[in-house]
This record gives structure tokens, C-alpha cells and sequence, in this order.
């Protein structure tokens, strides 16, 4: 957040995905989703063009879960 004029004004947002349970068969497909997901986001597309938007993906194998 920034202040704006006096005003608190939300200028970029970064967003954490987490998969838990993620066998080595599944992370490529995982991969790829996270990477197309935003065009077909709602909330992204609405937003993005106002506030800049950030993702990244953590992956956990079915052991660190």
C-alpha cells in the first residue's frame, strides 16, 4: 500500500499459491495452469490494468506436506 494525497491507495498485489501433496506426475500440469490461470481470472482481469499483480506457485511433494 501507498498513500496517495492522504489516502492509502493499493498500487500491487502479490499472491502465493500453494499445493500441497503435488506427486512429480502432477507438477508439470501444475506448472502450466499457473501460468495460464490469470486471462481466465475474474478478479485479475478486472483489476490488472489498475494494480499491478504478481503470483508465484510453491509446490510441496506428498512427504514435506
Amino acid at each position: 500500500m501507498e498513500t496517495e494525497d492522504g489516502v492509502l491507495v493499493i498500487r500491487r498485489i502479490h499472491v502465493v499459491f500453494s499445493l500441497r501433496n503435488v506427486r512429480p506426475d502432477q507438477m508439470e500440469t501444475a506448472s502450466r495452469a499457473h501460468q495460464v490461470f490469470a486471462p481466465q481470472c475474474p478478479v485479475y482481469r478486472s483489476i490488472h490494468r489498475a494494480i499491478a499483480i504478481t503470483t508465484e506457485l510453491n509446490m510441496l511433494p506428498p512427504e514435506a506436506a
